[in-house]
């Protein structure tokens, strides 16, 4: 049934990790153990939202940085942190600590640009008058070049340390990690952008509308624009809401069902002033949901990607997603994961993640 244009080699998941509010512990270790799971189950790599004011990861570099201690072969990723509310230094001492710990396996999403929630927490975040703050692509690149941990100041600065006087840099060094930055994108200027930067790209199921409302031609025209940009040799990754009922009783899979059907009218026209749209969910057995990927008019032109998981669900939910996924569709999309005995770390993966090292993205 495996379809010769397609040739999936990398295969990931985003998980949701939510809690309930009087109960954080409970959901953050179920998302901790989630991770786990993905590696027993040979996935690629694992991604987690940052999100603020709500019931879910606010830290994406606390909790992965947990998440290195869990797991010893699968990549681990952010998809995305919005750079308005992060201090580009210190967000690279974070990152460039839990890459260190994770020995080379951590993947950074960043998006630039007014984040969500400003009017709330502005007023906490910064000090005086905040209208006028920096939002833009500069914020992600001075974080760029933090990560390069290049010396600071002239070519004699010194400083007084308890192992003698050293040059000033950013510690640690994360060697490789700049080679691991991706921006989130959805748009041609987005698109463009991270192209022209050196960023890798994650593209998802929520795109903007310019000049048509069919996502699927919107979305082309934006990965054209990147790799016409100077992301031709780069990363891009693919999500898609995609949730496999095979081995789930009848209630869970009607309320699979369910829950699609709720999001079914927002795939039908452009949603509001930025002119979103939205591709529709594959939900169902795994013979229907391969017949509309092998009808995506993206997935030939990418090789990685990432199965998006709605935050709405129970961990065992979870757990049977990734599975059926697994073991029914992935590998008629040509994907070959690890066996279950060779999950141990890849020192030929992490020797390739290594060679970016000092690459400008």
């Amino acid at each position: 049934m495996t379809d010769s244009r397609r040739s999936i080699s990398h295969i990931g998941f985003l998980g949701p990790g939510n809690y309930r509010h009087e109960d954080p512990f409970d959901g953050l270790e179920k998302a901790l153990s989630l991770l786990e799971y993905g590696e027993k189950l040979g996935f690629s790599s694992a991604w987690v939202r940052q999100r603020h004011l709500e019931p879910g990861i606010s830290s994406a570099a606390a909790f992965l940085a947990a998440g290195t201690q869990r797991t010893s072969r699968i990549e681990l990723g952010t998809a995305v942190i919005p750079m308005g509310y992060e201090n580009p230094y210190r967000l690279a001492e974070d990152l460039g600590t839990v890459d260190v710990l994770s020995r080379g396996r951590l993947n950074v999403g960043l998006s630039a640009g007014r984040p969500p929630h400003l009017d709330l927490i502005a007023p906490l975040a910064f000090d005086g008058d905040w209208s006028g703050y920096d939002f833009s692509h500069a914020r992600v690149l001075r974080f760029v070049d933090n990560l390069r941990s290049n010396p600071l100041g002239s070519g004699d600065t010194l400083i007084s340390t308890p192992f003698g006087p050293k040059r000033p840099r950013l510690e640690p060094c994360a060697k490789g990690l700049v080679g691991r930055l991706w921006y989130g994108g959805g748009s041609l200027r987005s698109a463009a952008w991270a192209g022209a930067n050196g960023f890798n790209l994650l593209i998802g199921n929520v795109s903007t509308g310019e000049e048509t409302d069919d996502f699927f031609i919107a979305q082309a025209r934006q990965l054209e624009t990147y790799r016409s940009s100077g992301g031709g040799l780069k990363r891009v990754a693919l999500g898609r809401v995609i949730v496999p009922f095979d081995s789930a009783d009848g209630a869970t899979r009607r309320r699979y069902r369910d829950y699609a059907a709720g999001r079914y009218e927002r795939t039908l026209s452009p949603q509001g002033e930025r002119r979103t749209l939205c591709a529709r969910d594959l939900v169902g057995p795994s013979e229907e949901i391969l017949e509309r990927l092998f009808a995506d008019p993206i997935l030939p032109h990418v090789s990685e990607l990432r199965l998006e998981l709605p935050y709405v669900f129970e961990e065992e939910e979870y757990r049977q997603i990734l599975e059926d996924f697994v073991g029914r569709i992935a590998p008629e999309l040509g994907w070959v994961g690890l066996p279950i005995g060779e999950i141990g770390r890849n020192e030929d993966n992490r020797a390739s993640h290594e060679t970016f090292s000092g690459d400008k993205p």
